[in-house]
């Protein structure tokens, strides 16, 4: 599994259980880079007598059984090493768990069905895939009973070879979450023999709402919405005329609106970016505050992990440091959010910095960029517009991050616009109909 999510404890629950039985038992950690999404392996041999056990380490294709709770981790060369078909069983947990690099590629997809065909085809298909992080949160509330459920799971299975009574005790010696470990055990037990049932009890069924696509003005109006309340009236008509102008440009196509659509989003997104003024607005408009109560009960207090572009302290690589600031910050950010009139005017405190210019430049660049593309417009290269539209869909992140993935979106806006000009127009549109015909007899 991965670190973080107790899988090492549940090698120690089957190592103690074993050992309450009076059999043989070895368990080895190998824990690497254990931290959080980390890869962690315990290798556990169980045996009749204690002198049957000559080595920890499970060898190549000598598992009986992997207990993948986290799938990614399962179909790694480590743990498929280990399996033989006709020998290892594979009861894996579906769960779609990104790992750590996501955070450095946002456009990664979890390799889903890639992962399952190697596990099946290094066991022969005789493989279980249970989704039991969200069963287990959907029945006992917590994500953390997800590998006590895959126990039980593959217990039920008779995959593992010691009894009820040991795996439960070692829970309780364990002293840990006792009876909650105890129903994620029995809760695996019951969805290894009725998963459907289980599946009902944790999701009842729920009537089907069908989601009407939104139309190009429900967006518009949406969205001119949003930034009203996030700048003022002027500037969501800004953002409404601009739409306007590429609809109207675009309709004399004949062929939709998807240009139109990329630009409402796409220019929505440059003009909403989050800055100062607008982190203390989403503060202070009362659903934090709202999110915060239906969350927890009784008292808490509230610290503030934040990097004050005028007061951060600077690492080694002259990045920005994150400080904690006190609830103190929350009467703050109230006097921001009203002086959010400032934003890009020559007494913006914050509009200065080299972020917060490139912000601002971003969106007269988009517009500069789309209002040259449309005279040009044509049904041949309609679709690399659209495309060109989306850029900024790409622009992720915060700080230096976002400025990385802005680079990168603007390598490919010149590729995007090069494609734009080289895209060929059928014979037909460029010539004459009586001409387009001769030449096509021609050829």
């Amino acid at each position: 599994g991965i670190g973080g999510t107790g899988v090492i404890t549940i090698g120690a629950l089957l190592g103690m259980a074993a050992h309450l039985e009076g059999k043989g038992v070895s368990v080895l950690d190998m824990t690497g880079m254990s931290q959080k999404n980390g890869a962690v392996t315990s290798h556990v041999r169980i045996a009749a007598q204690p002198d049957a056990i000559h080595a920890q380490r499970i060898a190549t294709g000598e598992a009986n059984l992997i207990l993948g709770c986290d799938m990614l981790t399962a179909g790694a060369q480590d743990a498929i090493s280990k399996t033989r078909p006709g020998v290892t069983v594979a009861v894996i947990n579906g769960h779609e768990q990104p790992p750590g690099h996501f955070a450095r590629n946002p456009d990664w997809r979890f390799p889903a069905e890639q992962v399952r065909a190697l596990i099946d085809e290094s066991v022969g298909r005789r493989s279980y895939y249970v989704d039991a992080t969200r069963l287990a949160t959907a029945l006992l509330g917590d994500s953390i009973a997800t590998n006590l459920f895959m126990v039980g799971f593959a217990f039920q299975k008779g995959l593992i070879p010691v009894t009820e009574a040991a795996l439960n005790r070692a829970i309780e010696l364990n002293g840990v979450a006792v009876e909650a470990n105890k129903a994620a055990f029995l809760w695996g037990r019951r969805a290894a023999l009725d998963l459907p049932q289980v599946e009902r009890i944790a999701a009842p069924p729920e009537p089907v709402v069908g989601q009407i696509p939104q139309s190009l003005d429900a967006i518009v109006r949406k969205r001119a919405q949003f930034l009203t309340d996030y700048q003022n009236a002027a500037y969501a008509k800004r953002y409404e005329a601009f739409v306007a102008r590429v609809r109207q440009a675009e309709a004399k196509l004949g062929r939709g609106e998807a240009l139109s659509q990329a630009v409402a989003k796409s220019l929505f997104k440059l003009m909403a970016y989050k800055d100062e003024y607008e982190v203390a607005r989403l503060y202070t408009d009362g659903r934090f505050e709202e999110r915060l109560r239906a969350t927890f009960e009784g008292d808490f207090s509230v610290k503030f992990h934040l990097a004050p572009p005028l007061l951060a302290k600077k690492d080694a690589q002259g990045l920005p440091l994150k400080a904690q600031y006190g609830s103190w910050m929350g009467h703050a950010f109230k006097l921001l959010a009203k002086l959010k009139f400032l934003r890009g005017t020559a007494f913006d405190p914050f509009g200065g910095t080299e972020e917060r210019r490139l912000e601002r430049q971003r969106i007269a660049d988009y517009e500069a960029s789309i209002g040259a593309l449309l005279p040009r417009i044509r049904e041949h290269n309609q679709q690399q517009a659209v495309e060109l539209a989306s850029l900024p869909e790409q622009i992720r992140g915060f700080g230096h991050v976002k400025l990385e993935s802005a680079r990168r979106a603007q390598i490919r806006l010149r590729e995007l616009e090069g494609e734009f000009d080289r895209a060929k127009a059928p014979v037909a549109e460029v010539l004459p109909a009586a001409t387009a015909a001769a030449y096509a007899d021609r050829r």
